[in-house]
């Protein structure tokens, strides 16, 4: 996966390997899944948790390995801000 940033003065890519995405989930804080949870209405919010986040990653890793070069993300901002995820 490649996640590419660039703004006026500023570029940034990363590459991320699809095996490393579970390690990235583990050490993400739990405060952080609890204020999405805020965000989301009441029937889905208990669904976004730590645990179902791998589980899901841990289910699609096969599928996402066969699509290789499919952009997720593309965003073009006016001020030319560009965000780009391609996996």
């Amino acid at each position: 996966m490649k996640i590419k940033i660039r703004t006026t003065g500023f570029h940034l890519s990363i590459p991320v390997p699809i095996g490393m995405a579970g390690f990235v989930i583990r050490v993400i804080p739990e405060h952080v899944f609890l204020e999405m949870n805020r965000n989301i209405p009441e029937p889905y919010s208990g669904l976004v948790t730590k645990e179902n986040v791998r589980m899901i990653l841990e289910e699609c890793q096969d599928i996402l390995k066969e699509n290789k070069g499919l952009e997720v993300v593309h965003v073009e901002a006016a001020d030319g801000t560009f965000v780009s995820i391609r996996i």
